[in-house]
């Protein structure tokens, strides 16, 4: 009997990567459908918190971002309903009021040069967590992808809506990708609309994962360097884009007018 082949691990990243660019396909659609999108999933997924939350992301030109418009549930969302605003709101494209709570977006896009789309929703467990006092603990593979990359505020601002608040939650945030705000909820600054919308899922099955665990009892660490392979492993663009195309065609099934 042959002996089996063994391979550095290395390699096997190395042929996962190129497999992935070469079989996983990646859909054509705009910022706008993809903003669309990515409000159905969340809605899907139980973010809907009434008129609570927010998703962002940057325009083509300088100075301006993509947001549904105020006054609309996630799950109402469609790429019609998606309007442009320069860096004070004020609309460009589109009918509508902007959310008034998007002024503390613009901070984190102004101090982070290569985030495109940010996420920030009240989903029960992240809301539930983010009022233990406690930080999200990163123990599963599956959450690896918050492993050093969840900054934590531990005092809530207040409404966001003014620019202090901007000020403190871009502070606080940092470099990092995820945010837990207490008291409040979570909040997810990303390179593309995917990917935000991926790890804005994510890090509430996290936290749902977290509350599960410390209800039985404390919550075993696991090993920094393979934590951090995880994290990066996780955020392959092209498993990220996959991730997403997959929750996509969950809700494309059934809601295919979003795209309109």
């Amino acid at each position: 009997m042959s002996s089996p082949i063994r391979r550095p691990k290395q390699e096997y990243h190395e042929r996962t990567t190129r497999n992935m660019e070469q079989h996983l396909p990646t859909p054509t659609w705009d910022t706008r459908q993809k903003l669309a999108l990515a409000c159905r999933i969340l809605a899907a997924e139980g973010h809907e918190s009434a008129l609570a939350g927010q998703i962002t992301a940057r325009g083509e030109k300088p100075g301006t971002y993509y947001m549904l418009r105020f006054g609309l549930g996630f799950d109402e969302a469609s790429a019609e309903n998606i309007i442009l605003v320069d860096d004070d709101l004020n609309v460009l494209e589109g009918e509508g009021m902007p959310n008034p709570s998007n002024r503390f977006h613009l901070w984190i896009y102004r101090h982070r040069t290569h985030v495109n789309c940010i996420i920030h929703t009240h989903p029960p467990h992240i809301s539930a967590l983010s009022m233990t006092g406690e930080p999200l603990a990163v123990a599963h593979m599956d959450h690896a992808m918050f492993y050093d990359d969840c900054a934590y505020l531990p005092e809530w601002p207040g409404v966001p809506i003014g620019d202090e608040e901007g000020e403190i939650i871009s502070a606080a945030l940092g470099t990092k990708r995820s945010i837990l705000l207490a008291n409040h909820g979570q909040l997810v600054a990303c390179g593309t609309v995917e990917e935000a919308a991926v790890m804005a899922v994510f890090i509430e099955r996290a936290a749902k994962l977290q509350l599960l665990a410390r209800a039985v009892g404390p919550i075993k660490a696991i090993r920094p360097e393979l934590a951090r392979e995880a994290h990066d492993y996780r955020l392959k663009p092209k498993a990220v884009g996959a991730t997403f195309h997959y929750f996509a065609r969950k809700i494309l099934k059934s809601q295919a007018e979003c795209l309109e």
